[in-house]
């Protein structure tokens, strides 16, 4: 039986920040148009965040489990390849998750009349359990990073923004773009340290089907234009938006160690200075978006 510690570790908190950060930059996006916060509702979309993003974490543990793909994995401790849980109770906490994940958001909904979000919400939590649960996982056709752009990104940000305001804003979709490229990246440089053990799986993710360099210079990419974009497109009608420049000194190291690692094992920190980058980012975002309102008012 599994200790509260590897329960722990399993839930990956190192991910936790991608589920975070959509929530801070879309409740910031939503105060530049209104100038006003609502906490309740704030409140249960991180809830919802948080709960999705431990649900995935576990269905992905369950799911590469009972496959095999976790037998020979290089990355941190998994619950279900290491046989510390039992299949059985890995999935039983997923679906804990969702569950209470789906609590939270009806909750939310009901507060906040915005119903079409029940459909949004259900979507979600199929896109979770699908990505690699179920007969045709699309984690492993390597889509994983696009499905992660759009409910890790667009969605949980521009969703947020939609519940405090009841509508979307300029700065919700910069925010929502950039946030869903580092979370993508966070995936692609999770999915370049395991290309050997996924290719040999038969898991074709983005990565194995471009290729191991390529998918070092695409997660490059991603960090430079989640980093430029807002700057690039929104300075014109906040030039504090600058600020998200400072966002490349928590990104050199990762990206080096990305383009230059030969082992696979020096890629696991990258996993973590990924995530501090999307925190740096939201907090700088949403600092600029908010001195920006209060300025003007």
């Amino acid at each position: 039986m599994a200790t509260a510690s590897q329960w722990i570790s399993g839930a990956r908190l190192r991910t936790l920040p991608m589920a975070v950060s959509p929530v801070v930059v879309g409740v910031a996006a939503g105060y530049a148009a209104s100038g006003s916060v609502k906490w309740i509702p704030a409140l249960l979309a991180l809830v919802v965040s948080l709960l999705l993003q431990i649900g995935v974490n576990y269905a992905n543990d369950y799911s590469d489990g009972v496959r095999g793909t976790d037998d020979n994995r290089v990355g941190p401790f998994r619950l279900t390849g290491s046989g510390a849980a039992s299949p059985r109770a890995v999935k039983f906490a997923s679906f804990l998750c969702f569950g209470l994940a789906a609590a939270a958001g009806l909750g939310l909904v009901w507060m906040t009349q915005t119903w079409v979000l029940l459909i949004v919400g259900a979507l979600a939590i199929a896109a979770a359990w699908g990505y690699t649960g179920g007969k045709n996982p699309y984690g492993y056709l390597g889509l994983g990073e696009l499905f992660v752009f759009i409910f890790f990104g667009l969605v949980a940000t521009v969703g947020t923004t939609y519940t405090q305001l009841g509508r979307l804003t300029g700065h919700s979709w910069l925010g929502a773009i950039s946030v869903g490229l580092i979370a993508t990246a966070l995936l692609m440089v999770n999915n370049i340290r395991d290309v050997p053990t996924d290719r040999a799986a038969g898991k074709r993710t983005l990565a194995v089907r471009v290729g191991d360099r390529p998918a070092r210079l695409i997660y490059v990419l991603m960090i430079v234009v989640a980093i430029l974009g807002p700057v690039s497109l929104g300075f014109v009608t906040n030039t504090w938006l600058f600020v998200v420049l400072l966002t490349f000194v928590v990104a050199f190291k990762p990206c080096a160690a990305v383009l230059t690692a030969q082992d696979r094992r020096d890629l696991i920190p990258a996993l973590a200075t990924t995530s501090l980058i999307q925190v740096v980012f939201a907090v700088l975002f949403s600092f600029a978006v908010v001195i920006n309102k209060l300025l003007m008012a």
